[in-house]
């Protein structure tokens, strides 16, 4: 395994720990900047969406708008452009729609570069039922999952420890250590072992351990047995995606990365879908619900709860719903429709 850190499927709500966890910037009411990276294919389409409904729910936020295009750097090393990393250095948030990685470039997946520039170790992506989406489950409930792309002491460590902290700053009852213990033996034991000491200092959490392909078939069995789960970064892979497929896909998946030095990234992380783009037949729930969690995030819980509400009743009334929710309906159409509920509320 090699790469950076990052990856953990935990919260923004934590308290510093000896290792340093990040606590989310202190915002007040005023303005605020986010830096916005479109993205390619769909992805300008679902930002202007998210842009729209928060003007109309008069969300206290201005949008700064920057490309992300990989560059080479001094010693041939490939970076984001400098006014993308000035903003966001600068503003400390921001909102990203899906990127895509030109083939045969020779440059890095641009989602992986951005996560090393800011060092965004925790991937929170909840994966909870939608009323009126039909899917093979309902009520799930929220899921957390935590990866780690090289394992090392230190690194386990503090995944670990910022699971534990996730439970028990949002009720979660339990931390589940998904590994391969028995196979691998060095680098999954490590991990293991990491877990095992945090969990000692949290007594007040249930903490487990389980195999992965257990996990697995226990997952789709019934999903609600589980809470909070941590694990090396490929199982983290494999089952964030099956979670997704458990709410009805990546199309309405939420995720955020939260970093260091006080920097977040909410994004979509679903692809670029080139063959609808330009259509007008995008889906922009997954970045909405993305651009909610930022909200929370930087504490504007009444302006994310206007926006959640509307695009869940949106979905709901099955009215007007994108082809992939179901419906016949254009992108312009489910945003009118959810910018009219967030109205109405007032």
């Amino acid at each position: 395994m090699s790469g950076n850190i990052w990856g953990s499927k935990v919260s923004w709500l934590m308290r510093a720990l000896k290792l340093k966890v990040p606590q989310p910037k202190s915002f007040s009411r005023e303005i605020h900047t986010v830096t916005l990276i479109p993205g390619d294919g769909i992805g300008p389409e679902i930002s202007s969406s998210v842009m729209k409904i928060f003007e109309a729910a008069n969300a206290p936020i201005q949008w700064e708008q920057r490309n992300v295009t990989a560059i080479k750097g001094p010693g041939g090393r490939w970076m984001i452009p400098p006014e993308a990393k000035e903003s966001m250095d600068k503003n400390k948030i921001g909102l990203k729609g899906p990127l895509k990685t030109p083939i045969a470039a020779g440059h890095p997946s641009m989602n992986l570069l951005l996560r090393k520039t800011f060092d965004l170790y925790a991937n929170v992506r909840p994966c909870v039922s939608i009323e009126g989406y039909k899917t093979p489950y309902t009520d799930i409930v929220d899921g957390v999952v935590q990866s780690i792309k090289l394992i090392t002491e230190e690194a386990s460590r503090r995944i670990a420890e910022y699971a534990f902290e996730y439970a028990r700053n949002n009720q979660r009852a339990s931390v589940t250590a998904v590994h391969k213990a028995n196979i691998m033996r060095m680098s999954d034991g490590l991990f293991l072992r990491k877990c095992r000491e945090v969990a000692e200092n949290f007594k007040d959490v249930k903490f487990t351990e389980m195999y992965l392909d257990t996990v697995c078939l226990n997952m789709v069995q019934d999903p609600s047995q589980f809470d909070v789960l941590v694990m090396p970064n490929l199982y983290g892979d494999i089952l964030s995606d099956l979670c997704a497929g458990l709410i009805g896909g990546l199309g309405v998946t939420p995720s955020g990365n939260i970093g260091a030095n006080g920097v977040a990234i909410f994004e979509s992380v679903h692809g670029t879908a080139p063959d609808i783009a330009g259509k007008d037949m995008a889906n922009p729930t997954a970045l909405l619900l993305s651009a909610v969690m930022m909200l929370r995030h930087m504490g504007l819980h009444s302006h994310a709860k206007k926006i959640e509400n509307a695009c869940f009743d949106t979905i709901r009334s099955k009215k007007v719903l994108t082809k992939d929710l179901g419906g016949n309906s254009k992108c312009s159409e489910f945003t009118a429709d959810i910018c009219q509920r967030v109205l109405d509320m007032d």
